[in-house]
């Protein structure tokens, strides 16, 4: 083994050639696909990057007879993993005639926040990506005895010691690679359910926000993948008495966080209301397993909004309220949420839409 460990962490910096991992979202969207090629040369622009394809046919993403599905290289993160010049490039896909497939939901993004009414708001996204470490055979969540239950939730969230908090090495790996890969990771911290953690990615502008998203999800599940668990994004994981896992979304704009934001934050809030239906059917399957009105969450079919209320669909902080301007949290997004999709509609929502 020490022999493939030592092979693995070669470097190859001499050779001047460079590992390029295109990374893209397969056919259920939630499934992360990834493979590698050598460029000859360092890239700062994904724009220089070559297009690559792959086969639709085996992501359920086209026809066995018409497979060719083509990446356009649309970020590029240096990759924690193989160190040195080696990147790691999220793409989205797109037909051999150039049209973006359907579950290409980074193409409609981009049209929003291309907008320039939403591109003047410069649009901020805090994304508290929660998420649940799964023991590989069993499917249940790491620290719980097999086929048993832990004690009741109160002592896990941010808790520490060996009977409360379970896979922290998984959790701190990532915190560290994203940091090195250059994603904007602001933090991380155990959750209510034992064996579920949260980290947050932000305040991230437009676009941005959703591929570094995606890029820290890729990392966590390469992470698992080394470490021999599982990490589900499953909105409500466990039965009964046991928090979901959501992707609660904060969201500011120029507007609200200048002199005068509170009312701006009010209005964008009003329109979040009127809207509730569509937001809900966009943010995530199994969403209504999670949005039960129980475990700090709002019920699915009520908009309701409040300051410092963790039962409310919307957020406001005190020190939004406090001070006049700043930002919102919208928590009904689940954790398995496509964060292009939710991005781009908050903003579309609150920035384009009118009444």
């Amino acid at each position: 083994m020490s022999l493939i460990q030592d092979l693995i962490n070669l470097d190859i910096s001499d050779s001047k050639k460079v590992i390029a991992e295109y990374i893209w979202i397969g056919g259920s969207g939630m499934d992360l696909r990834s493979k590698a090629r050598t460029i000859d040369k360092p890239f700062s622009s994904p724009a220089d990057l070559p297009k690559w394809n792959y086969d639709g046919s085996s992501t359920g993403q086209a026809p066995g007879e018409d497979s060719e599905v083509i990446l356009y290289p649309q970020a590029i993160f240096k990759d924690p993993f193989r160190k040195g010049n080696n990147i790691l490039v999220m793409c989205d896909a797109y037909t051999p005639a150039g049209e973006p497939i359907p579950t290409n939901k980074r193409f409609e993004a981009a049209q929003i926040f291309s907008k320039p009414e939403v591109a003047a708001e410069v649009p901020w996204y805090g994304i508290e990506q929660e998420y649940t470490l799964l023991q590989k055979d069993v499917a249940w969540p790491l620290g719980w005895p097999v086929g048993g239950y832990p004690g009741p939730q109160g002592p896990y969230y941010c808790g520490i010691g060996a009977d409360k908090a379970f896979g922290r090495d998984v959790v701190d790996a990532h915190y560290k690679a994203c940091l090195y890969a250059g994603i904007n990771i602001s933090g991380i911290n155990g959750e209510v359910m034992p064996g579920q953690w949260e980290f947050q990615v932000g305040p991230s502008v437009g676009i941005s926000a959703g591929d570094e998203v995606w890029v820290a999800r890729y990392i966590l599940e390469r992470i698992t993948e080394l470490a021999g668990v599982v990490v589900s994004f499953d909105p409500k994981p466990i039965k009964g008495d046991w928090n979901g896992a959501g992707a609660h979304t904060n969201y500011s704009t120029k507007s609200m966080r200048e002199e005068g934001g509170y009312e701006v934050i009010k209005k964008a809030i009003e329109k979040l209301g009127l809207r509730h239906k569509e937001h809900i059917s966009a943010y995530g399957e199994g969403n209504e397993r999670r949005l039960t009105g129980k475990h700090e969450t709002a019920d699915i079919n009520t908009f309701k909004w409040g300051v410092a209320n963790r039962g409310a669909s919307i957020r406001v902080g005190r020190d939004t309220e406090k001070e006049g301007k700043g930002y919102f949290e919208d928590r009904r997004p689940a954790s398995n949420m496509d964060p292009y999709t939710v991005t781009s509609l908050i903003a579309y929502t609150t920035i384009v839409w009118n009444p």
